[in-house]
């Protein structure tokens, strides 16, 4: 069954008939009304309590065991603590966000209430997506804020690095791109548990083994997996970055293999990549299918 036609707005008393809010409005409408549905949701106290847990984990072990070589210097901290923990809340919040951000309405059938009004499916799924984004950021920066808090009562307020802060513009960008690939795997089902368990499984396990399938047995770069880019990240706070292609070799010089680093452009591109192709097809997909 095809999507409804929207009623025809009536004709106000002066003959005129009222004009529709633009697209863009209307995004912004439908993403005030999904963010206020999330700060009152069970998922988003899920999500600050995951925060809340890795941030506490950080600081016990780092107030227990007081590691020499990460509290050399700031940018030992903040690279080692933040470069390793956002990327896996940014993980988190793209599953638990962006999941079924899609599935959902076909699931919970609020779809078919939505697309009878008069409003664009692509207004509806850029709202979803800048819903999703907003919640998403207030997860990250409350992991930021953890850290800081850490970094100032070791380092003092002074010692905050700049290389935080492009740190955290790189993380941005990242979750972007996670939150397009989460809306594109969305869009593909139709029943929220089929979308969510999915997404899980790629972000939090499936990439992973995959980038190391394709290392170590078709031995190339694995640059179409947006894992790869995520050590992006932490090239802020690195004196010296990383060697794009890496050979180990054994004590007598026999080749045990070959690891691959993404270089800043070709990382930052990898997650813009993913951000245009992946939302850009989640909305193609959101266009074409019919609520039957």
């Amino acid at each position: 069954m095809a999507t409804a036609s929207p009623t025809p707005a009536a004709p106000a008393a002066d003959g005129i008939a009222p004009r529709l809010p633009s697209s863009v409005i209307q995004s912004l409408r439908l993403a005030r009304y999904q963010f206020r549905d999330y700060l009152y949701s069970r998922r988003f106290v899920l999500m600050l309590s995951i925060v809340a847990a890795l941030g506490a984990i950080f600081t016990a072990l780092v107030g227990y065991f007081r590691p020499a070589g990460l509290l050399a210097a700031p940018d030992v901290f903040y690279g080692s603590l933040w470069a390793g923990g956002v990327p896996i809340v940014i993980v988190f919040a793209g599953v638990i966000f962006g999941g079924d951000a899609i599935a959902g309405e076909f699931q919970n059938r609020t779809g078919y209430f939505l697309m009878g009004l008069p409003v664009r499916r692509a207004a509806v799924y850029a709202g979803k997506y800048l819903a999703a984004l907003a919640a998403s950021l207030i997860a990250v920066l409350v992991f930021a804020l953890i850290l800081v808090g850490n970094g100032v009562f070791y380092f003092g307020a002074d010692a905050l690095p700049l290389a935080f802060v492009a740190s955290l513009l790189i993380a941005c960008v990242y979750l972007l791109a996670l939150l397009g690939a989460t809306f594109l795997f969305s869009s593909m089902f139709k029943t929220s548990t089929y979308a969510v368990l999915v997404v899980a499984v790629l972000f939090i396990f499936g990439f992973g083994i995959l980038q190391s399938v394709v290392t170590d047995l078709a031995k190339i770069e694995p640059w179409f997996i947006i894992s790869y880019a995520s050590p992006v990240i932490g090239y802020p706070f690195a004196s010296t970055l990383p060697a794009h292609v890496v050979t180990h070799t054994s004590a007598t010089g026999a080749v045990l293999g070959t690891s691959y680093n993404p270089t800043y452009l070709e990382g930052i591109g990898i997650m813009f990549g993913y951000f245009l192709l992946t939302a850009i097809g989640g909305l193609v997909l959101f266009e074409r299918e019919e609520f039957a």
